[in-house]
């Protein structure tokens, strides 16, 4: 499986006692460290371009990029989310994208949390393997049975195709208030699968039914906008088959995956402002780093962490800076209308190229590492 075209991610670096919320926007570096996909299943859609959209398509008509655009709901504070339809008749429930877990769960029972959930007993084609699962996220965790039924996605592939579902029975800290999902959808590697390898993630059973090719993108909108109750949710993009054009300016960079469970990648170095943190590569990787859709929060380990704290306050443009700002307990603030990023530097993380001789970088602004 490949990820393709990482927008508006966010890096998850576990071993951390400490956390940055930064959701993530990738601006191209010094190098372009591109690799060839091979997308020639893919073929220009004519009215598409004469009507000034490249848009990408199959020949059988199984994937339509222009119909996946904006498929996503929600925020970078409380995750993004997709419509689905699953069973029969069908139940139309709001599925998390993750891409830090490989499971296909849903509520199958009620929740204080969630407005409904999705009922077995009323779905002719949900048939149970009678094998319970549990998984358990960086926050939450859950427990069920494992089944199959079939699911059809408005707002994806066409067709209805049968994949493995997790029956979320019970729950800790899994559903939180004021979300508007009622499952997540893992499109990790297998290995990461529960109970084991053996249950085919959902986005391998989209591509062995479907025939689309074996990659797949995603843009997450609304970095640096507060989280609202109220409002159209900023939303974004998940393109199954392939890349939209129209969604991106400028060439696609790529990262090596180190390892086929995670979204594992090698962090180079970091940088606050023009200053290099000059730690040890071993330091920001310990003991993995990962891009994960499903988290918005930066983690650091302990040593990274209060290295870019310290080099943050000694380059900020604030007098007497407080480390409390960072441990959560003092507040900053400023006058109505005032804007605060410009007393603060960027932050940048390099990420190594295809060539290993090449690297380019995340530029993290203020605005969308600090949440007001």
């Amino acid at each position: 499986m490949r990820l393709y075209g990482l927008l508006l991610l966010s890096l998850t670096f576990w071993k951390s006692h400490s956390v940055f919320k930064i959701p993530l926007n990738i601006f191209a570096g010094k190098f372009n460290a591109s690799v060839q996909l091979d997308l020639r299943p893919l073929q220009k859609n004519e009215a598409a371009a004469k009507s000034g959209l490249s848009l990408a398509s199959d020949p059988a008509g199984i994937v339509n990029f222009l119909d996946m655009i904006n498929n996503l709901k929600g925020d970078s504070g409380r995750g993004y989310y997709m419509q689905m339809i699953i069973g029969t008749p069908g139940q139309t429930l709001n599925i998390l994208v993750d891409t830090g877990s490989s499971n296909f769960a849903v509520a199958a029972a009620a929740h204080p949390y969630i407005t409904h959930y999705f009922n077995r007993a009323l779905s002719s084609t949900y048939q149970s393997t009678e094998r319970a699962v549990a998984v358990k996220y960086t926050q939450g965790e859950w427990e069920g049975e494992l089944g199959t039924d079939l699911i059809t996605i408005p707002e994806g592939p066409s067709g209805a195709i049968t994949i493995n579902i997790a029956a979320i029975l019970t729950s800790e800290g899994f559903f939180l208030p004021g979300i508007n999902w009622q499952g997540i959808l893992g499109l990790a590697y297998p290995l990461l699968a529960r109970p084991d390898p053996s249950v085919e993630p959902f986005f391998n059973s989209v591509v062995r039914q479907t025939g689309i090719p074996d990659v797949f993108s995603l843009q997450m909108c609304g970095a640096g906008v507060p989280a609202s109750t109220t409002g159209d949710p900023a939303g974004g993009s998940l393109i199954m088959g392939g890349v939209e054009p129209t969604l991106h300016r400028g060439p696609i960079w790529y990262t090596p995956v180190l390892e086929e469970w995670y979204y594992q990648v090698e962090v180079l170095k970091l940088e606050v402002g023009d200053q290099n943190l000059n730690l040890d590569c071993k330091e920001y990787n310990s003991d993995k780093a990962i891009v994960d859709s499903g988290t918005t929060l930066l983690r650091l380990p302990a040593n990274v962490f209060t290295a870019v704290v310290d080099t943050i306050m000694q380059t900020s443009l604030i007098d007497d800076f407080s480390a409390g700002f960072f441990d959560g307990t003092k507040l900053a603030c400023w006058m109505r209308g005032e804007s605060p990023w410009r007393f603060f530097p960027k932050v940048s993380i390099y990420l190594r190229g295809t060539n290993t001789s090449q690297s380019f970088r995340i530029t993290i602004l203020p605005q969308v590492r600090i949440v007001p």
